[in-house]
């Protein structure tokens, strides 16, 4: 989990590298239209079955349509909140994700040092990226009100996942699913609100591309739906808020921004959750999960 942060980290600067000529909804696109192929002569090569009559083609779909539409709103909000304000209300996903499991899954349960845990890796992203949260000016509502619709959506994706007949298929198969509706429906919004062309193919947008293809959305998510099918997802969705601090430390080391107190305060809240909400029970009554 610590890789695959790391991995989306990253994908927030590869996204800001190849923004001056492709726009990020367009990246979107072109990410997932170029992983549908890898992944399926993947799938091929290891002789996977991709059938659709085995249970999997309506939560398939479904995982498909809640990842485009995840992406189309975070893009639709950036137009009217700041992304650095936008990422809190994004990151109450884990929150969604943890309080449905419990619900669903009552051998998941969560100890109040886990639920400590997730509120200090959320005071984390909060610690920084909060300045200005208490201060909305214009429609700024509005973006923020999409951004949380994205975190409904990303946390229903996990849960579809884990809660239907995709928790028992082949990761490359769920992926599959999702790449293939989100190709479809990110290209039509794209094409809709005018993102038709790359304006330049410059060798820095061909290795951010690339990027997003290979590694991101081809390996990256194909080992995360391992990991829901093999671990806790409420375990799992306390390490994702080290993917917004990722990405500003990427920042840091690949845009010569800043290393300021609040990425090191920021680091420091996060990592603590993190142990705290994956620390093992102590005690003569302890349980493996």
């Amino acid at each position: 989990m610590v890789g695959l942060c790391t991995i989306w980290g990253l994908q927030q600067v590869a996204i800001k590298l190849a923004a001056p000529t492709v726009a990020p909804l367009l990246q979107s696109a072109i990410r997932s239209v170029g992983a549908v192929g890898l992944v399926w002569l993947w799938a091929r090569h290891r002789g996977i079955d991709l059938r659709l009559d085995d249970g999997t083609l309506r939560p398939g779909l479904l995982a498909g349509v809640l990842f485009a539409g995840e992406f189309a709103l975070l893009y639709w909000a950036l137009q009217y909140t700041p992304a650095s304000r936008g990422v809190i209300f994004l990151y109450t996903a884990p929150f969604l994700v943890s309080l449905a499991v419990v619900w669903r899954l009552p051998d998941e349960h969560m100890r109040p040092v886990q639920w400590v845990g997730l509120g200090l890796a959320f005071a984390g992203v909060v610690a920084l990226f909060g300045e200005g949260l208490l201060k909305p000016a214009g429609i700024t509502w509005l973006g923020d009100v999409m951004m949380l619709g994205a975190a409904v959506l990303w946390a229903a994706t996990t849960l579809t996942i884990k809660f239907s007949r995709l928790a028992t298929a082949a990761p490359e198969k769920t992926l599959l699913y999702q790449l293939a509706v989100s190709a479809v429906v990110l290209s039509a919004l794209a094409l809709a609100l005018g993102e038709r062309e790359v304006r330049a193919l410059t060798p820095t947008v061909v290795a951010s591309l690339g990027f997003q293809i290979v590694v991101v959305a081809a390996f990256s998510y194909a080992c995360w739906f391992w990991l829901i099918r093999h671990y806790p997802a409420t375990r799992l969705s306390a390490f994702s808020f080290l993917t917004p601090v990722m990405g500003v430390l990427a920042g840091v080391a690949f845009l010569d921004e800043p290393l300021t107190p609040a990425i090191i305060a920021a680091m420091t809240l996060v990592g603590i959750g993190i142990f705290l909400a994956n620390r093992p029970p102590q005690g003569p009554n302890r349980r493996t999960p």
